[in-house]
């Protein structure tokens, strides 16, 4: 059996807060906490348990994305005008090309988590 990622914890100040974050920008459901997690699915195998922690310190979660799905997350991250950038150190310079792939684009959360999403087209 090849290794996959199950599922990884996301430290936030909130894990409520953050989880419905996440959720909302990328069009993913969000049920509410499950005891001391606050799960969202991102697909079949991977699910991001948002953590309450004390002094969150941000991690760095990156995603690729068909074409369709980049575009609903930008529409909402404008609708939103939550900051975007094609760059980790300027995740809010409103750009979306990106070094690795032909678009990109990196945005965070209030716990300093920075997500990444890439598409091929």
């Amino acid at each position: 059996m090849p290794i996959s990622l199950n599922h990884t914890i996301v430290a936030a100040a909130d894990n409520d807060r953050a989880a419905r974050f996440f959720a909302t920008v990328t069009g993913l459901e969000y049920s509410g906490p499950d005891r001391h997690f606050a799960p969202v699915r991102v697909n079949d195998s991977l699910t991001l348990d948002f953590l309450t922690a004390p002094e969150p310190t941000g991690g760095h979660l990156a995603f690729d994305v068909d074409p369709a799905t980049f575009d609903a997350v930008l529409a909402r991250l404008r609708d939103a005008s939550i900051p975007y950038g094609n760059d980790p150190a300027t995740p809010d310079n409103g750009r979306t090309d990106h070094p690795l792939c032909a678009r990109g684009l990196y945005f965070c959360d209030d716990s300093e988590n920075l997500y990444e999403l890439m598409s091929p087209a």
